[in-house]
């Protein structure tokens, strides 16, 4: 156990790292917001400190199952939504929070801030980038329901030609009087709301999921 004067310092280091870096998952109404963060650091922190005092030198066991642990914690936080997997930037945001915590414990303060600039460059700079890169390149799944006509369906696919999109057909279904077409269909943000546009101006469409 270290002395009280720097067990206080150390604590209020992990309240600082994972404070500011829980504010930013916070602001941006991530499941793992300030408080969850804030624990994290602290937990693995702890669990880092307790091993040392236990064994008088860290503990690699401990450690690994500090990094299983959190992996757990981390899995919690993903999930698929329709087309798309998200909460992988927390759950990786979560990992590395707790190695944060392991490194205070083990007094390697300039690391420690250090890697903590980086991680919020990378939340907070780096998602302009990523935004911009989505722009040029969105996966997206597009439902059409119309009333039948032979090689209709293809000619929705000529029409995604047209705006240089590339497509896959998912699943082609006919019920009664219409036809369902479904893709997987790649390209940029503006051909998506070009071929979007065309489709909700088209009368002979009766449904569209997009």
């Amino acid at each position: 156990m270290p002395p009280i004067e720097l067990f206080l310092k150390q604590l209020a280091l992990v309240i600082l790292v994972g404070g500011l870096i829980g504010a930013e998952r916070e602001y941006f109404n991530k499941s793992a917001g300030f408080r969850t963060i804030i624990l994290i650091c602290l937990g693995s922190y702890l669990f880092t400190i307790f091993s040392i005092s236990i064994s008088g030198s860290t503990n690699d066991r401990i450690a690994s199952n500090i990094v299983t642990g959190i992996g757990f914690i981390g899995a919690g936080v993903i999930y698929k939504d329709e087309n798309r997997i998200n909460g992988i930037t927390t759950a990786a945001t979560i990992w590395a929070t707790a190695a944060l915590g392991m490194g205070i414990a083990s007094g390697l303060y300039n690391l420690v801030l250090i890697s903590t600039g980086v991680i919020l460059a990378s939340l907070l700079l780096l998602t302009k980038l990523e935004r911009f890169i989505d722009t040029l390149n969105q996966s997206r799944v597009y439902k059409i329901i119309s009333p039948y006509k032979e090689e209709l369906l293809t000619q929705y696919e000529e029409r995604f030609r047209v705006y240089k999109l590339r497509y896959k057909r998912i699943k082609q279904t006919k019920i009664g009087e219409n036809i369902i077409g479904t893709w997987q269909v790649l390209g940029p943000e503006k051909a998506h709301k070009l071929f979007v546009d065309s489709i909700l101006h088209d009368s002979s469409v009766k449904e569209f999921e997009f």
